[in-house]
């Protein structure tokens, strides 16, 4: 064994060894706060020049901790981003191939899949979630038991029983609703127990969410947490409280942010009030960009950008539909006031909570990198060869470094052009240089075909090995998972068409 084998291993060793006493030591309590529908344009701090809502206690979280201005949600859409972010897998890999699902079915996450929250509730977290699931969960009737299915804009009655829902997957509370369709429906554990108007919402998980800190800094235990807050804002129903309409001057949209900033400041002040703070990682994102309904041509006339440079918003392949805000604060050990340039996704919260309580992450993480070199000044080590996107409509895209490539030939989602709108002779893919051209204005994919050709090639690989880090062969839950929709003729790297 020569001198440098020796020092590798060694060097490997001590790494391996500051990582466990680092563990055992923090144990700090997790709180996740995923906005929905939240643009990155739409925080004051990060689009200071053509950003117009004011959110004062986002922005003092980025004052506090370190903003990621490289940060992608796992989908341009609500459900995939929620599923990657609790389980460390893309959402493409299950039966959810494009869109979001609806509730009234099987919970998208599998029974014997773990979840962040069964991963934290193994090393003795208390698990909690308030808000917007979102994943699919089955309402028996309460009399009969039997299954029920869904009516179109029918809320499920109370007394229903959920058997597949939140508390079957990690979490030992929840209070909130399923999605945006069925807010009106208030689900606690495992049972619908009240319909409710849906400008109560906002208030009634900023009000949850408070209490639940209280109650875990009463108990003298000392027990860790896990708060989960996917908030249904500022999503539609776009209903700002009554104290909060007109605040903007922009309209309900930018009301509704800055409701849902004054939520993000109740938390963080229950925290503080607590003493809680200092032990506390916060995380603060959203589940995709800004959405259409937010009145985005409108915003943009009074001079608000919501998506700040990049090019897009909700549903798009483009960074507006994926590029979100994420701030994270842990004093004592995330510098205050720092900045991180560094690509990570939402799928890679699982790895991070793995390494930072020393609970060895599972194979089934399939997708999912520690971002905690990151946290602590230092380059994340990724066995990732690149971060995958995925549009409403199902249009993969690849990043690799500073090289994007979309596998559609517009937006991909809900901006024009659309697929059907793009001229029949336009390329069928896009190439960007995102450290040239942030706003993907121009298209370097047929100037660069060996280069686009590779970066489809580990999109294919890391598809069809059903993982795309280190680790064993991992299965994918269907087997004809189409990698670029719409191709004209066959190419060795597609699984179908």
């Amino acid at each position: 064994m020569n001198r440098q084998t020796i020092l590798t291993i060694l060097c490997a060793a001590a790494s391996l060894l500051a990582s466990n006493t680092f563990a055992t030591e923090m144990r700090p309590n997790i709180v996740v706060i995923l906005c929905d529908d939240l643009g990155y344009g739409d925080v004051h701090c990060l689009n200071p020049e053509h950003g117009k809502i004011k959110t004062p206690h986002i922005d003092q979280l980025a004052s506090d901790g370190m903003t990621f201005t490289d940060a992608h949600s796992g989908s341009s859409v609500c459900t995939p981003t929620r599923y990657g972010l609790l389980t460390g897998r893309y959402s493409w890999r299950t039966r959810l191939q494009s869109g979001v699902v609806q509730g009234f079915a099987p919970c998208l996450i599998a029974p014997d899949r773990l979840t962040v929250a069964g991963l934290l509730k193994r090393q003795g977290y208390a698990t909690a979630i308030f808000g917007k699931w979102h994943l699919d969960f089955q309402y028996q009737d309460p009399v009969s038991g039997e299954t029920l299915k869904r009516i179109k804009k029918q809320p499920p009655p109370v007394g229903a029983n959920i058997p597949d829902g939140p508390v079957s997957r990690g979490f030992d509370s929840y209070h909130g609703f399923h999605h945006a369709g069925n807010m009106k429906a208030v689900i606690e554990n495992d049972t619908v127990i009240v319909h409710d108007d849906e400008i109560n919402m906002l208030p009634r998980l900023t009000r949850k969410a408070v209490e639940y800190i209280d109650a875990r800094a009463a108990d003298a235990s000392g027990q860790p947490f896990f708060l989960y807050v996917p908030l249904g804002s500022p999503h539609t129903p776009i209903v700002p409280s009554k104290e909060w309409q007109g605040k903007s001057e922009l309209g309900p949209y930018g009301d509704f942010v800055m409701q849902t900033d004054a939520t993000v400041g109740a938390i963080t002040d229950a925290l503080e009030k607590n003493g809680l703070a200092d032990n506390t990682l916060l995380i603060f994102t959203s589940d995709n960009g800004c959405s259409k309904a937010a009145g985005i041509p409108a915003l943009r006339k009074k001079g608000h950008h919501v998506s700040a440079q990049y090019r897009g918003s909700k549903a798009d392949s483009w960074e507006g539909g994926h590029r979100v805000p994420f701030m994270v604060r842990w004093p004592g050990t995330v510098e205050a006031g720092s900045r991180c340039d560094q690509l990570i996704t939402l799928v890679d919260l699982f790895a991070t909570v793995s390494e930072i309580t020393g609970e060895q992450a599972p194979d089934m993480a399939e997708d999912s990198v520690s971002f905690l070199p990151a946290l602590l000044g230092e380059t994340i080590q990724s066995t990732r060869k690149g971060v995958i996107h995925h549009s409403i409509s199902g249009h993969f895209a690849y990043r690799k470094g500073k090289w994007k490539l979309i596998l559609a030939k517009g937006s991909g989602g809900w901006t024009s052009p659309k697929e059907n709108q793009v001229q029949p002779d336009a390329p069928q893919a896009q190439l960007y240089d995102m450290k040239k051209d942030p706003g993907e204005q121009n298209n370097l994919y047929l100037s660069h075909p060996e280069l686009a050709q590779r970066l489809l090639t580990n999109l294919t690989a890391d598809v069809e090995r059903g993982r795309s880090t280190d680790g064993p062969a991992a299965i994918n839950d269907i087997a004809d998972i189409v990698i670029w929709k719409g191709r004209r003729g066959r190419g060795p790297a597609t699984s179908r068409e």
